[in-house]
């Protein structure tokens, strides 16, 4: 029973459209109308600039810490840190406010890795950081960086459960990329541009 509660609060802070809420109420923007129609960080910051997008990714990340803070308090056990995490990373995906839609799960994920193996996410930021610096490209970056948690929690022995969700935390990532993935490939992804609203409106970066 208290897996299901776990679960189910944690699926509901995860589902919180903090892109959403933060572009409207603060900037009268809609992010699904604009570039990427995500609601998540890097879109923002194509859209509205650096500081919402920084409020965007903190807020969508600490929904990924209450996850595993749920967990801790209502299971006291790593499967329920885990689930609360995993919780939270559905309900950013498949919201229950967006009509079942949602953001690629990569700043709620840095949350709950923050959580469980707080190591490893400063290695992963610091190569995430890395790439968006050298190439503009934020899907590479958060692509090579998810595959890097799995390896990084095997070097620095995390322990073994949370050693196993990375590899689904990686692999849930990449797939949701997968669009970004064919568009690389292609030579068609667009580079990280700080946007934001002028006169002409917000940055219409397709």
């Amino acid at each position: 029973m208290e897996y299901v509660l776990v679960i189910a609060a944690s699926y509901l802070i995860g589902s919180i459209p903090n892109g959403l809420i933060i572009g409207r109420n603060f900037y009268n923007i809609d992010l699904r109308q604009f570039g990427s129609k995500n609601i998540g960080a890097t879109n923002a910051y194509r859209t509205l600039g650096p500081w919402p997008a920084f409020w965007v990714f903190l807020t969508d990340a600490l929904k990924g810490v209450a996850g595993v803070l749920i967990g801790q308090y209502l299971g006291g056990t790593a499967l329920a840190e885990l689930a609360g995490g995993i919780g939270a990373i559905t309900g950013h995906n498949w919201s229950v406010f967006l009509n079942f839609k949602g953001g690629r799960g990569v700043a709620t994920g840095l949350g709950v890795i923050a959580m469980i193996a707080p190591k490893v996410t400063l290695v992963v930021f610091a190569v995430w950081a890395a790439i968006v610096y050298l190439t503009r490209y934020v899907s590479l970056a958060s692509i090579v960086a998810a595959a890097l948690v799995p390896i990084s929690m095997w070097l620095l022995n995390v322990r073994q459960e949370f050693f196993y969700f990375g590899i689904l935390a990686a692999l849930f990532v990449i797939i949701r990329h997968r669009p970004n993935i064919e568009r690389l490939l292609k030579g068609e992804e667009p580079k990280i541009r700080a946007g934001g609203k002028t006169a002409s409106g917000p940055t219409k970066e397709k």
